[in-house]
């Protein structure tokens, strides 16, 4: 997020929450993958057993207004077609797994009734209130049952999912000061920063959560301090325990810390940093890309980004207390605006994961990620910044007959058992015909280009950048 608040339909930061560090120069030199500090652990697993705010905080803006402006789906929105759940469920459709969803909340929708409550480290519910209304799309995405009503579904239909509410733009400390945020904050407003994040993955996998989805980022400048050990020690922490983290890529922004793009190629062509999303390879970032299989204009390029799924024209689950229906998009005060971002691109992601999961219960984290990216349909040869290894595929992650016990990016893999080889599925080469020829068709089907919008109000002013990663 910048100074100002975008919402849903923002291409400039739809739903990434970054911080706001303004004025640090960008360092000049390349800079290094990240290196994880176990010393800075205990701070993460002193805040993973107590979900609390670490101050008093209390609601100062409105909440979000979202709506269903194009009509009840009758066939299945582009993001989901493009992934051929039917044929994928035939294998897997996530029994078994508990996907945590650390955002802004998930409110209680008939679609999700496995629906278990983690805690609140905004204010002083269970983590079932989303006023942000970005969580329970992010849950819905992941998990939604279907329904006779309409075509929308979550990837993973039978998985259940975990609420922990870490962050919110609604919210601020009572007591908050002048000045800009300090390194480490997801937002110039609102509350929530990568230590309570932090936290959050720590409860999370002593939950017992199999998957975590995070469609935040923290942005920073090359160079500076992302305040982020205590994030990557509970990554590292999730890693070891063999539960998968997925992370959206971040949003560019017009101004603030997430507005410079890392354009060229490789660690030495960084300006911007996106955490937790740079802890590769024990996180699967995830970056955006368009109804036909173009790269999104929004998404934040990086040597991290492993994969990719469409994170426009989204469909989701009505995130509005009460709420039982569908939403696609936001009221602004400029009008209405669809919803986008990588924030939503990574939750079919972490949908797949717990598919894969469910289907090979014996596959390590690392295993799980390498057999998303090899599967994947990259563009062309070898791994692109933009977009990792490509769009992701559910049916070859959940057929392919895959080396054994081989992982991608050189990860070291703390538990090396051999990867099972699947049952054989169908032939690669049509399917990924398939692929490129389905997403080439559904180009004609799609909506407009993102324009920068505001999201919600803070009384009369404009919704600061929005929420998700």
């Amino acid at each position: 997020m910048t100074g100002t608040r975008r919402g849903f339909g923002s291409a400039c930061a739809a739903w990434i929450f970054t911080a706001a560090q303004f004025g640090w120069p960008v360092s000049a030199g390349a800079i290094a993958p990240p290196a994880v500090d176990p010393g800075a652990f205990g701070v993460a697993q002193g805040l993973g057993g107590h979900p609390a705010p670490l101050e008093p905080t209390e609601q100062r803006v409105v909440c979000a207004d979202p709506l269903l402006a194009h009509g009840v789906p009758a066939e299945a929105p582009v993001a989901q077609r493009v992934l051929d759940l039917p044929q994928a469920w035939q294998f897997s459709r996530g029994a078994g797994q508990k996907v945590a969803v650390i955002d802004t909340g998930v409110n209680r929708h008939p679609r999700l009734p496995a629906l278990q409550a983690g805690g609140d480290y905004v204010s002083d519910t269970d983590g079932t209130v989303d006023c942000d209304g970005h969580g329970t799309v992010v849950a819905g995405i992941i998990a939604a049952q279907p329904s006779p009503a309409d075509a929308f579904t979550g990837v993973a239909p039978d998985a259940e999912i975990l609420t922990i509410r870490q962050l919110s733009l609604a919210f601020e400390p009572k007591n908050r000061g002048g000045g800009n945020p300090p390194p480490g904050a997801i937002a110039p407003s609102g509350y929530g920063n990568v230590i309570t994040l932090a936290g959050a993955v720590v409860r999370a996998v002593d939950m017992g959560a199999t998957v975590i989805n995070i469609s935040e980022v923290a942005c920073s400048p090359a160079g500076a301090d992302t305040a982020d050990g205590p994030l990557g020690a509970a990554i590292k922490y999730a890693y070891d325990r063999n539960v998968v983290v997925v992370a959206a890529a971040g949003n560019l922004q017009q101004d603030g810390a997430c507005k410079d793009q890392n354009d060229g190629g490789g660690w030495q062509s960084v300006k911007t940093v996106a955490s937790p999303a740079w802890f590769a390879p024990y996180v699967l970032s995830v970056a955006s890309v368009d109804p036909d299989g173009t790269p999104s204009q929004l998404s934040l390029n990086g040597p991290w980004v492993r994969v990719a799924a469409i994170g426009r024209q989204i469909v989701s689950l009505d995130s509005r207390p009460g709420g039982a229906g569908l939403i696609d998009s936001v009221q602004g005060q400029d009008g209405v605006h669809p919803i986008e971002g990588t924030s939503f691109a990574a939750p079919y992601v972490a949908g797949l994961a717990a598919l894969v999961k469910s289907r090979f219960p014996d596959l390590t984290a690392g295993q799980v990620m390498d057999r998303i990216i090899r599967t994947a349909h990259a563009p062309g040869d070898g791994h692109d910044d933009r977009i990792g290894a490509g769009l992701i595929d559910p049916v070859a992650a959940l057929t392919a007959q895959l080396p054994r016990g081989v992982l991608t990016d050189g990860a070291a893999d703390p538990h090396p058992a051999a990867a099972p080889v699947a049952a054989p599925g169908p032939d690669p080469l049509p399917r990924r015909v398939a692929v490129i020829g389905s997403i080439t068709c559904l180009a004609a089907l799609a909506i407009g280009a993102a324009v920068a919008i505001p999201f919600r109000r803070r009384r009369h002013e404009p919704f600061a950048d929005s929420l998700a990663d």
